[in-house]
């Protein structure tokens, strides 16, 4: 039994800084790689400069960067690899392809065999790509079917997690559980050990996906290309040959009927000029402004300006000139080259001959853009105006660097499809029939990928994510640390004392619904390590098999429903369905009920608590 000793003064620091850690991972303020960094270091640092002597002889503070080299993190980056590979070969998109003929049919029928795929694939590829593939079939299909597009694009983003449920490595998370629980000394599970409970559990909440949350939803309204309803901040410059060069703000407001707002006036680098209605507009003066694509190009026309990208050169040969220009909308998804750098640094213009004249961040007004769009950190989520001719944003959607929101782009393909849907069919196969380990056949299957030219090394740096990893090795580190000081049998006492005298399928119910409102608030990977050792504290403690507690972990860390920032794809799904934080705790709540009571009736009936 855990003894309820009061913790030593390294558990209490370590406790600290664990609470400090989800305190950091949840503000969007702050980069997550640099908060992983940060708790990373401060946990090598604070038990080099005061040392501790555990059972196991004294704590080496190099000890903590063993997550580089753990085998969940290389199966993960192997896994993102080799998952990359089928998305730059292709391997997916006859699947879009025959689902979109499929929706032609029967539209009802159809969104059920959407989600149930989605969460199929999910359970053996990670669910961005797969995101990244179904959004802008479903946008497509909604135009043509006069049916809600937010009715049907944030069940298929819950359907991929709930998919990743279903197997060891459905989801980062579900590897760090039993990676972590191996290296406790904990049986190592199986690919489909807990299938079949998932199976059962994921029914449930797929029907609600089905039947339920596209009828609770409200409707948003999604209209495609330069009509999109979407407000974009973007920056409009006065040419010396501009109607408003010379008038007032207030003059200039009245060419375009009273309808534009201008929030400032930038005259130069280091000059602004405020919006008052007497305010003198010249040549050069870049009017900040928010509006719809449509209304931004109105404007763009009426006062013979030009929408501001930052770019250097605008002239005849520039696509901002061009006279068969289209407009369409690319999502930063996770992954994206774009991620976290600006249109500047990776010389978007000049590779892409694509000009982006206004952006949308969700839920956040871009108060400024002082150099133009081009030196604005892009972030995951964001929506990209791109104005440039048809088949440059053809071959944008090719390359992966942005998903394309345009139900009109062919989807692309690649001869190299089926190498690459082989390669990790291969993975999948050594995994499961225990041929090899996870860690090893993903890691083969990369090179496999590489040495077939199905990837590039290029491409690996695209499909290699620095916050999962670091994050991932940040989390292990704090588990550790939380384990070797006594601070897990510590946190698994107390719970013990705060479900004292409750049956252990009441425990293991409390437990699942822990971790199912922690990973909404901080990272589902974070939740999942810190959770791990605890669980199997809690249920030696309670002398109970450690199977079902590990799995309350793994199962409650993945109910990533009720908020937009608990996974990434998530805000993907945020950004193209134009909802609000209030439509995923609409929707998302009564999903975690749903899988948090399913879970909590099927782990003890199989596990015989």
């Amino acid at each position: 039994m855990i003894e309820s000793e009061l913790p030593n003064a390294h558990t209490i620091a370590v406790l600290a800084l664990t609470a400090i850690a989800l305190v950091l991972f949840s503000r969007e303020k702050i980069p997550l790689e640099t908060s992983s960094l940060l708790v990373l270091a401060l946990l090598a640092v604070g038990f080099e400069l005061f040392p501790y002597e555990g059972e196991a002889g004294r704590v080496q503070s190099l000890d903590f960067f063993r997550g580089f080299g753990h085998e969940a993190l290389v199966a993960v980056s192997a896994l993102m690899i080799a998952g990359y590979g089928l998305v730059r070969s292709g391997a997916l998109e006859p699947v879009g392809r025959s689902l979109s003929k499929l929706w032609s049919a029967s539209p009802r029928i159809s969104f059920l065999f959407t989600l149930l795929l989605a969460g199929v694939l999910s359970a053996f590829i990670n669910n961005t790509p797969i995101v990244v593939l179904l959004l802008p079939i479903l946008v497509s299909v909604s135009l043509k079917t006069k049916v809600s597009a937010s009715s049907l694009l944030m069940p298929m983003g819950f359907a991929t997690l709930i998919g990743g449920m279903s197997t060891t490595i459905g989801t980062s998370t579900n590897l760090l559980v039993i990676g972590v629980a191996a290296d406790l000394g904990q049986p190592r599970m199986g690919m489909f050990d807990f299938i079949i409970p998932a199976t059962i559990a994921n029914s449930l909440g797929m029907l609600y996906l089905w039947l339920v949350a596209p009828r609770i939803l409200p409707r948003r309204e999604m209209v495609m290309a330069d009509t999109s309803p979407r407000i974009f901040s973007a920056h409009l410059e006065i040419r010396e040959e501009s109607q408003a060069n010379g008038l007032k703000l207030l003059e200039v407001v009245a060419l375009t009927n009273n309808m534009m707002n201008v929030e400032g006036i930038r005259r130069s680098e280091t000059t602004y000029i405020m919006p008052l209605p007497d305010a003198l507009i010249r040549a050069g003066d870049r009017l900040f402004v928010f509006d719809t694509p449509s209304r931004l190009k109105e404007y763009e026309q009426i006062l013979g300006a030009t929408l501001y990208s930052g770019a250097d050169v605008v002239d005849d040969d520039h696509p901002l000139k061009a006279q068969d220009q289209q407009l369409a909308e690319g999502i930063i998804f996770q992954g994206s080259p774009l991620q976290n750098r600006t249109l500047n640094e990776v010389h978007f213009l000049e590779s892409h001959q694509l000009v982006v004249v206004a952006i949308h961040r969700a839920h956040q007004k871009i108060k400024s853009m002082p150099r133009g769009i081009g030196s604005l950190p892009l972030r995951v989520g964001d929506i990209l105006l791109l104005q440039g001719k048809r088949e440059q944003i053809d071959l944008l959607k090719q390359q992966s660097i942005v998903m394309v929101l345009d139900a009109t782009t062919d989807l692309p393909h690649n001869r190299k499809a089926s190498q690459s849907l082989a390669i990790m069919l291969g993975i999948i196969l050594l995994a499961a029939l225990g041929i090899l380990p996870i860690a090893i056949s993903a890691t083969c299957g990369a090179l496999a990928m590489l040495l077939s030219n199905c990837l590039r090394w290029r491409d690996v740096n695209q499909a290699l994510n620095a916050q999962v990893i670091l994050l991932i090795v940040a989390s292990l580190a704090l588990g550790n640390a939380m384990l070797l000081t006594g601070g897990s049998e510590f946190l698994a006492a107390s719970f013990i004392k705060l479900t004292a005298g409750a049956s252990p399928p009441i425990i293991l119910s409390c437990l699942i619904l822990l971790m199912a409102l922690l990973t909404n608030v901080v990272s589902n990977n974070a939740a999942a390590v810190i959770g791990t050792p605890v669980a199997i504290s809690i249920a030696t403690s309670l002398q109970l098999p450690t199977a079902p507690f590990v799995l309350a972990v793994l199962f409650g860390a993945n109910m990533s429903y009720a908020t937009p920032m608990a996974y990434q794809t998530n805000l993907l799904v945020m950004s193209a369905g134009n909802y609000t934080f209030a439509d995923f705790v609409r929707v998302g709540l009564p999903l975690i009920l749903i899988m948090w009571l399913a879970y909590s009736w099927l782990l003890p009936l199989f596990y015989g608590l």
